[in-house]
């Protein structure tokens, strides 16, 4: 028998999708989900699309609670604008008011009264005066203070996602202590049986060139993503500048002329700008606009060009046959807010073990 789940701030599914991967030695599903929540139009589609569930599509700080159905398990990723360092440029009210989202996942909590909740975030939530607000609420409510947990960061590329990717996750059980952390999968010392996933075991069976220029679903349901954009001749010029592994710095040793003013003049700065990837390592962080390679190391290990959705979506461990709904832009955004799904599969066997 299953464990049914509801995802909440539920994206894309990415959480979803990670726990419904999770199997026992039989080839038994572990968990189900029965119920979600999601703002996001297109990403609520997107959800729709592949679990087949209902996703209210809504602000979920004006949801009655008392609809949400019985579960055991509620997982979720409150939005992290108002922690991560990316978004230090908003205002105070609207941080504010992303900050305080987790405190409707808690009221969830204590509606439907689950065996367990996993609650992923950017590392920064977990240093954060609300995070120690949370860990008030689990100490003080008397339901709450029922729960065993344990958090920490963990890294997506540990767990066999061709990505370095940094979470910050907390688990809760009911009556039940939480080791921490997930055992890794993955990694250079001889204790792990599987070396890294890298760029090169997720993307190089993909053609050089992209094949459209805007999603397009076949009739049999697949979906290509393997999307390009169409840059300017002064961009290709710039890819052509950054060797394997390079990025803005080696463009502005090579070619001045063709470098930006604003990147000539500030001789310091991130090493990911216009940079290219590495086959044979893990892929970098994947954000939403990973197809503008001013943004980040975006630029594939070989070719001349940034990564297309396709081989965004596989980074972040997503399958081929996972369906996205929306623009290219909404699609995007999907992607790069997402939960790898095998860092989820990973997070839910190990939920498992505890709850077993």
């Amino acid at each position: 028998m299953a464990y049914t789940t509801i995802d909440l701030f539920a994206g894309a599914g990415g959480l979803t999708a990670g726990f419904w991967l999770a199997r026992d030695s039989a080839g038994n599903e572990l968990f189900d989900p029965v119920f979600a929540v999601e703002h996001d139009q297109a990403a609520a589609a997107t959800y729709k699309a592949n679990f087949g569930i209902h996703v209210h599509d809504g602000d979920i700080e004006f949801m009655d609670s008392k609809v949400y159905p019985e579960a055991d398990v509620i997982i979720g990723g409150p939005p992290c604008q108002g922690f991560s360092p990316l978004g230090r440029d908003r205002d105070p009210d609207s941080r504010t008011a992303l900050n305080g989202l987790w405190e409707h996942f808690l009221r969830a909590v204590l509606e439907v009264r689950p065996r367990a909740f996993v609650i992923e975030n950017v590392p920064q939530f977990q240093r954060s005066g609300q995070f120690n607000e949370l860990l008030h609420r689990m100490a003080t409510d008397p339901f709450l203070s029922q729960f065993g947990y344990a958090y920490g960061v963990l890294n997506a590329a540990d767990y066999g996602v061709p990505q370095t990717r940094r979470r910050g996750i907390f688990m809760a059980t009911r009556d039940r202590t939480v080791p921490w952390p997930p055992p890794p999968t993955h990694g250079d010392a001889p204790m792990f049986e599987q070396p890294y996933c890298t760029v090169r075991d997720a993307i190089s069976d993909l053609p050089a060139e992209p094949t459209t220029g805007e999603p397009t679903t076949a009739e049999d349901g697949s979906q290509d993503l393997h999307i390009r954009r169409n840059p300017r001749d002064i961009s290709l010029q710039r890819y052509r500048a950054i060797p394997p592994g390079g990025n803005r710095f080696d463009l502005q040793r090579a070619r001045p002329d063709i470098t930006p003013a604003c990147w000539l003049n500030k001789p310091t700065g991130t090493t990911d700008v216009m940079g290219r990837m590495w086959w044979d390592r893990p892929g970098p962080t994947i954000r939403t606009e990973f197809f503008k390679p001013e943004k980040g190391r975006y630029l594939h290990p070989e070719h001349d060009r940034p990564i297309t959705h396709r081989e965004a979506a596989r980074l972040q461990s997503f399958p081929d046959t996972f369906v996205f709904e929306g623009s290219k832009i909404e699609i995007a955004r999907q992607i790069g807010n997402a939960v790898p799904p095998v860092l989820a599969r990973e997070i839910a066997m190990h939920l498992t073990r505890i709850l077993e």
